[in-house]
């Protein structure tokens, strides 16, 4: 029932969308480097209406979607972790039958830990690490509750060098996030192919994503390799905009797969356990239509990127549309929510225990095992 109100609510958003400024959405993606995390309001794009989701689960009686008298209210940031909730976003706003959502949209995540360590915020989009960092920081007022996103990052190259992990000894790789996961990320999968990450190769770690983007976009008339880890969307930012000229030549989430017991996770959903006891239905109907809406953001890639311009969440639709598929969206709760994330701070913690506030999670970290 929820997937066909969230098509129908979305439908008629796009429908208002289109009447209200006879706008057309942004052109090629390969313009778009420099608006992957764009935090300024776009102007609405022109997009088909949604079709009804197909395959829905058969409908429920309408007494039983539940209705809260107080708005759940979420955070979200920029990017790949709120790609999967957008709809949800867009058919509460659109007065649908789903739990009533007050949505803030933050730049980053040292904006969004005070709001809700300070419970002005309910639940927040965030890094999973950061979300056990929480945990620890609030004495376990802080859950996660799904896995919203796995990996996201990718190893590109301009050049044809780098077909596995071993072709990378000897290379120089520029990266963000020195002292993050994208740092451990790169070590873990290095050192479980047998290169030394500190004599094999040399890493360069830049402040901003773009820096990155521009070693691998400016310019050239020589035959040079640059081998780069970006995560999505400037993945595909760059690739739409060197025409070919820069490749993916690999994808850290199979390469972690390859050599981890667990997945590769990016980012959950954190949420205040007094939340959720102050009205746990409210919650429980808040995840069934989050659920679906990561759902529908698999089935309806246009609809979906429209919105991620819309939000802000991706500065243009074209390049929302082209990165979703390979941001790996996903909606995990549960044992395989808490295999996954505990296999993954595992890894972080062992590499440095201060990435995930000091000291592994206990059982309580992981809401509705």
């Amino acid at each position: 029932m929820m997937q066909k109100l969230l098509a129908a609510a979305l439908a008629a958003a796009m429908l208002l969308s289109l009447a209200a400024c006879g706008g057309t959405a942004s052109g090629d993606a390969a313009d778009t480097a420099a608006d992957a995390p764009a935090a300024t309001a776009a102007p609405e794009p022109e997009a088909e209406p949604a079709p009804e989701a197909t395959a829905a689960p058969a409908e429920a009686p309408a007494d039983e979607v539940y209705v809260a008298e107080t708005p759940l209210k979420v955070a979200g940031l920029k990017g790949p972790t709120t790609m999967g909730l957008v709809n949800l976003i867009e058919a509460s706003a659109a007065g649908a039958d789903v739990g009533s959502l007050e949505f803030t949209m933050k730049g980053t995540a040292d904006e969004i830990v005070p709001l809700l360590v300070q419970g002005e915020l309910d639940a927040a989009a965030i890094p999973a690490n950061l979300a056990a960092t929480l945990y620890q920081k609030t004495e376990g007022a802080v859950q996660v509750a799904c896995v919203n996103t796995l990996g996201v990052l990718y190893m590109l190259e301009l050049g044809n060098n780098i077909q596995s992990v071993a072709d990378l000894k000897g290379a120089t790789i520029y990266s963000t996030g020195k002292g993050t996961t994208p740092e451990y990320v790169l070590r873990y999968v290095l050192q479980q192919n047998g290169i030394d990450p500190d004599s094999d190769v040399t890493i360069e770690y830049k402040s901003e994503a773009t820096e990155v983007a521009a070693l691998l976009t400016e310019p050239t008339t020589d035959s040079r390799t640059v081998v780069a880890m970006l995560p999505q969307p400037y993945v595909t930012s760059v690739v739409a905009q060197t025409d070919g000229g820069v490749r993916v030549a690999l994808d850290m989430t199979e390469e972690w797969g390859k050599v981890a017991d667990g997945k590769l996770v990016t980012g959950v959903l954190a949420v205040r356990k007094d939340a959720v006891e102050a009205d746990p239905a409210r919650f429980e109907q808040f995840l069934k239509d989050y659920q679906d809406s990561v759902g529908y953001a698999g089935s309806e890639l246009e609809t979906t990127a429209a919105l991620c311009e819309k939000y802000g969440i991706v500065g243009k639709a074209a390049l929302a549309e082209k990165a979703l598929p390979a941001c790996n969206i996903v909606f995990e709760t549960g044992v395989e929510m808490k295999t996954d994330v505990a296999g993954y701070l595992q890894v972080l913690f062992d590499a440095d225990p201060a990435s995930v506030g000091g000291a592994m999670p206990a059982d309580d970290f992981y809401y509705g095992v």
